[in-house]
């Protein structure tokens, strides 16, 4: 074994490999619970997705990607490490989504969870019944939100290869029908169950928009009754934000590993896990340095990224090797950010009707029509950039004034994009080049002050900026696409759902696993759970006031 670096251990009782949020919560349980635990992190920072930068210029801080913090309020890992005490402070602003429109057209807004009423009155402008709809289903998903909190933070049942597998849709049906919907719904697509119960087409779209950004998979696929009452109902209206921006998310997430001993090394990128005996048992450096693990290996990245790039194929069954090279990575939650330093923040002409518009945290522009947005969501799953070129922006200035120089604002946004490998790099460096002022032209149309002098500089971060910077390959934020075929007990895989693998000692803790993409830090605690059941750790994680 070749020596480590001087000051530095070779051998630890756990190798975590990647140091974004999962990787840092798995770790700091670990360390919790006595396990001398070392995180390993390619890149010179921590956090992964939680990433703010000045892309745009000097004080103009832009979430590059992670922006909205959906699950703080029932994330164990926030209340067992305070990380209020570590320097994550949140606000939560009351209008938490909304649609403009070019015309005369008033706003549809979505309020925070307790203002459930407020939302209703906005859709009452279109539809009476939609009103009624969402004062019912939103309040039932308020209190439904326990449940919500125990399936995040659970590890789902086994699942083997060649025997029924633990359906994800049974539990959909369950929900539908306590919702007061029918069970079929369940087997229905996302656009189906928003046209179904919604009539007004200016209601379907905030919600189509909301459905694929924060969710993923393509409207129209059957199947996705569960993506209708997650990114519908239960997401919309519970978002934090980050002071600061959400690197100090992570920044206190650091902290909490350091305040519990676990080790940490950055700029340490693994290239090899250690396979003795069908058992893991350490991993090699891309330094050559090896580093020993006497109980297990965690990694904490990307699917191929742990099985055919570090394991490597000739340590796995022909069953492991043929269902990770087959993993579907994007396009369902494929994004590109970009990013405005302005000196106003945006004046919609929507505002006329309901000033609330230019106050709500999400800002869906740039569709007129039902069939615009349609078209747009399904044009990176062909393979080809969307038209209009619209997206939902955030002015996190609006709230907290850190986050741009005094008398300007930082606008930041989604695009939903095709595969990193749909273009060339040469047609990605001509998106980066001419799309944002597209999308500005487009812009002004629904804001009269998006002109061109109101804008003092621009960023795009594309999907193969996000494949490069932060490994998320095909710029896939949620390491893996969300189709029911890699849901629940089969994400991955089945034989893999469980976050422990068929490579002996070695567990999965990224968001390839359930529940999948967001900073929910729901894969890397559900991991270092099952870790306590065959590892005999001690379940620092328990609770008698927790469910989960």
């Amino acid at each position: 074994m070749s020596a480590p670096a001087s000051g530095q251990r070779g051998e630890h009782d756990v190798l975590v490999i990647g140091g974004g949020h999962h990787g840092l919560t798995c770790s700091a349980y670990l360390a919790r619970a006595g396990v001398d635990v070392c995180v390993l992190e390619g890149r010179h920072e921590w956090g992964g997705a939680l990433h703010t930068s000045e892309p745009t210029g000097p004080g103009f801080c832009h979430n590059l990607h992670a922006n909205f913090m959906e699950f703080l309020h029932i994330m164990p890992f926030f209340a067992d490490f305070e990380l209020g005490k570590l320097g994550a402070r949140t606000l939560y602003p009351d209008i938490q989504a909304g649609i403009a429109f070019a015309d005369d057209r008033p706003p549809v807004l979505i309020y925070r969870n307790a203002l459930v009423d407020e939302t209703a009155a906005t859709f009452a402008r279109y539809s009476a019944r939609d009103a009624r709809t969402w004062q019912d289903l939103k309040t039932r998903a308020n209190l439904f939100e326990p449940a919500l909190a125990f399936g995040l933070y659970t590890p789902p049942p086994r699942s083997e290869p060649g025997r029924p597998f633990p359906s994800s849709t049974e539990i959909t049906e369950r929900m539908m029908v306590s919702f007061g919907l029918d069970a079929e719904l369940a087997h229905k697509s996302i656009r189906d169950c928003i046209d179904e119960l919604f009539e007004a087409p200016e209601v379907r779209m905030l919600l189509y928009r909301l459905a694929i950004e924060f969710c993923g998979p393509p409207l129209e696929w059957p199947g996705q009754g569960w993506a209708f009452l997650f990114a519908c109902l239960f997401m919309p209206g519970c978002w934090r934000m980050m002071v600061g921006g959400t690197h100090r998310l992570s920044g206190a997430m650091v902290g909490a590993c350091l305040r519990e001993g676990v080790t940490m090394r950055e700029s340490c990128r693994v290239r090899r896990i250690l396979v003795e005996g069908k058992r893991a048992v350490g991993v090699r450096l891309q330094d050559g340095r090896e580093l020993r693990a006497r109980d297990a290996v965690v990694s904490a990245i990307g699917v191929k990224d742990t099985f055919l790039d570090l394991v490597g194929e000739e340590h796995l069954s022909d069953y492991y090797r043929r269902r990770a090279k087959n993993f579907k990575d994007g396009p369902d939650q494929v994004l590109g950010t970009l990013a405005m330093a302005l000196c106003e923040a945006p004046h919609y002409r929507s505002a006329e009707r309901d000033p609330g518009i230019d106050r709500a945290w999400y800002q869906v522009v740039g569709y007129d029509t039902p069939e615009e947005m349609l078209d747009y969501c399904r044009a990176p799953h062909n393979d080809r950039l969307p038209e209009p070129p619209a997206a939902g922006v955030w002015v996190n200035s609006l709230w907290d004034r850190t986050q741009a120089p005094e008398g300007k604002h930082s606008l930041t946004g989604w695009y939903f994009f095709p595969r990193a490998s749909a273009l060339t790099e040469a047609g990605w460096n001509e998106v980066r080049r001419s799309y944002n002022e597209r999308f500005r032209a487009h812009f002004e149309r629904f804001a009269p002050n998006m002109t061109a002098g109101n804008v003092l500089a621009m960023h795009l971060h594309t999907p193969l900026d996000q494949e490069r910077s932060l490994r998320m390959r095909e710029g896939d934020f949620g390491h893996g696409a969300m189709g029911i075929d890699q849901l629940y007990a089969l994400r991955p895989f089945a034989g893999a759902g469980r976050y422990a693998t068929e490579i002996e000692r070695l567990y999965l803790a990224g968001s390839a696993t359930h529940p999948g993409g967001g900073v929910t830090a729901a894969c890397g605690y559900n991991c270092f759970k099952v870790m306590c059941e065959e590892l005999g750790y001690r379940r620092v994680w328990a609770r008698d006031d927790r469910l989960y």
